[in-house]
Parts: structure tokens; sequence; C-alpha cells
């Protein structure tokens, strides 16, 4: 018997990170994938502070994302969560005015109007959107090795483009940052991304094309119609998977897990693609 469309779309995510935590802390998670019209979810998420079992306030955020909210008490915290995603990413989602004029502004680590001159003498003669992007991609995914354990939490795109390595955020924030140079609206989207090796967390960039978001991956390390999206922004500072608002906590250890039913797809990174 054929399995539904929705079965053969389905994703199955997940993670677990412990926390070892040293004061009363606030502790933001965004590990959960994001809501989206044309998908089903079927979730757990569970957090635990020292063998007892924690509520969690849950924040509704950009394009779907959700973040979950806990205060926690000295000593360990484990966070567990899974789920399955059944359904395709459907029509590319259309830009809004709002969203446009967020995109193409600079930010924390996507400072790109301090890239103005290097983007527009690379890439600024092309005259359409889709051509920019494109060749910015390419560009990155030629000049930047990627590197383990190469940037910290203060490297930003031009750090990236200096050192030519990096992780898949500085990729993004690279990548967004030059179309936002040459006037490209761009966003950093966190991602499940079943086929990476070794398995992590996942940022790629949505780039504004012909009215419509496309997502783009200089890393070239994932299929992109497999994706499963986290949390969108203007960079990882609005997609970071754990944030500690208040007192003393650290990420002691993470595993995360994303498959897709059947054989990941081909995909050769110049095409368009949406992300769900």
């Amino acid at each position: 018997m054929s399995r539904p469309d929705s079965d053969r779309q389905a994703s199955r995510v997940g993670c677990t990170l412990t926390l070892d935590v040293a004061t009363p802390a606030t502790v933001v998670i965004q590990i959960a994938a994001a809501r989206r019209h044309e998908a089903t979810i079927s979730e757990r998420l569970e957090i635990v502070n020292n063998t007892v079992p924690m509520p969690a306030q849950e924040l509704a955020g950009a394009i779907g994302g959700r973040q979950h909210l806990v205060h926690v008490e000295p000593g360990t915290v484990t966070v567990d969560y899974a789920a399955t995603v059944a359904g395709g990413a459907g029509m590319p989602a259309r830009v809004t005015d709002e969203e446009r004029i967020e995109a193409l502004r600079p930010s924390r680590y996507c400072p790109s109007d301090r890239l103005a001159g290097m983007a527009q003498s690379h890439f600024g003669e092309p005259p359409t959107a889709l051509e920019r992007v494109r060749a910015i991609c390419d560009y990155v995914w030629r000049h930047v090795a990627y590197v383990s354990e190469t940037s910290g939490p203060t490297t930003d795109a031009i750090d990236t483009l200096i050192a030519a390595r990096g992780v898949c955020r500085d990729f993004a924030h690279l990548v967004a940052a030059l179309c936002r140079a040459v006037d490209v609206p761009a966003r950093i989207a966190s991602v499940y991304a079943p086929g990476l090796a070794p398995m992590d967390f996942h940022a790629v960039v949505e780039a504004e094309i012909d009215g419509r978001w496309q997502v783009w991956d200089a890393t070239r390390l994932a299929p992109r119609p497999t994706l499963v999206r986290i949390a969108t922004g203007r960079d990882a500072a609005d997609t970071a998977f754990i944030t500690v608002t208040a007192g003393r906590a650290e990420l002691r250890s993470l595993t995360i897990n994303a498959t897709a039913a059947g054989e990941l797809p081909l995909d050769d990174h110049d095409q368009l693609a949406a992300l769900g």
C-alpha cells in the first residue's frame, strides 16, 4: 500500500541538551520545529531539573518559531525534544514590506554597511537578485573553508571573510551580509538538517527572489528540500538555540538527530528552493 504524501515527506527531528546550572537561572530554549500551515507536527518536550519535571512557557516567535521560557534551580537540567513533522515546504512565502525593511538593515553579525564596497565591486553588476545571490553563494562556497571550532560567539561576517573559514552560521552570516550590501533582503534561519554530517543545528539564508523567500546554503552540506525550520531572524542573535537571560548556566552536552523519510533528495544548491 502506498503511503500518503504527508507520510512520505515526514521528517523526524529532535535533540537532547544538558545544562550545568550554578545559580537560579532563567533560560530561553529555541529548539522546537516552527509551526506552519501546511505541516503537521507531533512533538514532545521534556525539561527536568534535578529529577523534577519543569513547566515551560511557550512564546510565539517570527515565522511560526517558538521559544520556551523556563526557570531552573542550581544543579543539572536536561532538555529532551522529539518531533515528527509531516508536510512539504509548499509555495515560497511572499515577502512583506516589514520583512523586507528588516532584512535589508545591518545587524550585529551581518554588518552589511561595512561590506558595501567589497560587495558592490564583486556582486553589484548582475542585474537580477537571483544572479547576485547565486554569485554570492558560489563565492562563499569557494573561498570559505568549513572548519569546526574556528569561530566564537563574537565572530561576524567580516571576521569570516578575513579568516576564510568557519562553520554554518559563519557562512550564513557572510552570505546574508553580502546580499544586504547589494540590496537583496536576506535573513537567517536555524534548521534541523537531515543528511548533515556531523549532525548539528544548521544555519541557512533566506533571500528575496521576485518577491518570495528562497533558501540558500553556501556550505552545501545538506539538501534544502528536507530542512525543518526552527527559528528565523536577522542573525544568530535571534536564532540561538539557548539563551540564559538571568543567572548562570552552561551547556554540558548536546546531541541532535534529524532524518527524512526515504532517500535524501539531490540538491545542486543552484536552483530555487523554499523553506517551510
